[in-house]
């Protein structure tokens, strides 16, 4: 019998990555990011002359970090503990949007902070990654967690049926970050996750349709 499965996010759910980020910026290119700049094109700016980063040097940047820095980033508060506590009720994969090359350094990454789970890397929308997931694991039930609106927008609009929980980890960011629309709840502490998430599992129900987002 299929059990059910939790899909999660990675940075800024599991581990943080823009502040840790924002730091190595800081300290070996000399680059100041406004963490609270909704647009990262222009976020990033040169600290010498208030210069903005061109918009190609930005994603050199974030690869430079996920190929080097990978190592800075900890794990949220309570991610660990709740991950584990519900591999009693489900399995457990994690769904990133990283280069392929990087499913390895992922994994072990997470491993090292106490998270040992299978790692299926993306790009874009994750809508079809996650029903590639759910044709292998046919679950009873099953719940995505991701820190990203427009993530939730794309599962829903492809899988209505999977729970979908807006948890953004990153306690600078939820003031920023509006609740999806796309998501059964909005949730940002892993103590208040862990039961949203378990009690869905336990109750092993599809999820209700939401309106579509206008």
């Amino acid at each position: 019998m299929s059990r059910p499965l939790l899909i999660s996010d990675c940075d800024e759910v599991l581990l943080h990555m823009i502040v840790p980020f924002r730091d190595w910026l800081d300290d070996a290119h000399h680059i100041h990011f406004d963490l609270v700049h909704g647009d990262w094109g222009e976020a990033l700016r040169h600290k010498h002359d208030g210069t903005v980063v061109e918009r190609g040097m930005v994603w050199d940047l974030l690869n430079g970090f996920f190929d080097t820095e990978m190592h800075r980033q900890q794990a949220i508060d309570g991610a660990v503990e709740s991950l584990n506590r519900l591999r009693e009720h489900a399995d457990v994969v994690i769904l990133t949007n990283l280069l392929d090359h990087r499913a390895g350094p992922r994994t072990e990454q997470l491993k090292a902070v106490g998270i040992d789970a299978p790692v299926y890397c993306n790009q874009g929308g994750k809508g079809e990654a996650l029903g590639r997931i759910l044709d292998a694991y046919k679950p009873s039930v099953a719940v995505f967690v991701d820190d990203l609106g427009h993530q939730h927008e794309s599962v829903g609009e492809q899988h209505p049926d999977v729970w979908r929980l807006h948890f953004v980890g990153e306690p600078l960011l939820w003031d920023r970050v509006k609740p999806s629309k796309s998501a059964h709840a909005r949730l940002d502490r892993w103590a208040d996750a862990e039961v949203w998430i378990r009690e869905r599992l336990v109750a092993n129900a599809p999820a209700p349709s939401l309106e579509k987002v206008a």
